[in-house]
């Protein structure tokens, strides 16, 4: 009987931290791409192209964005993932 309801409060408090993780990365993707410490050349194209917070890269499809060849796609998505790994 103890271990069940050990297992449901473990389950429950695993659920709150998904939840608490999911929230922290949308509310830091508030911040201003500024932030994510791009060669100023990467930051004015995503500027241009209406990507003016972390947020708004978010699901975005960075092969569709002007400007952005291979090598600086990986720069930024290595920035974003830097800027996620760190801010949880």
């Amino acid at each position: 009987m103890e271990n069940m309801q050990f297992k449901n409060r473990n389950d429950e408090l695993d659920k709150d931290v998904s939840h608490y993780r999911r929230c922290m990365l949308y509310m830091e993707g508030e911040a201003p791409i500024g932030v994510l410490c791009l060669p100023k050349v990467i930051e004015n194209i995503l500027v241009k192209q209406g990507f003016r917070r972390v947020y708004d890269l978010i699901g975005a499809d960075l092969t569709k964005i002007k400007g952005l060849g291979e090598s600086r796609r990986d720069l930024l998505t290595s920035c974003l993932d830097e800027f996620f790994t760190i801010s949880i």
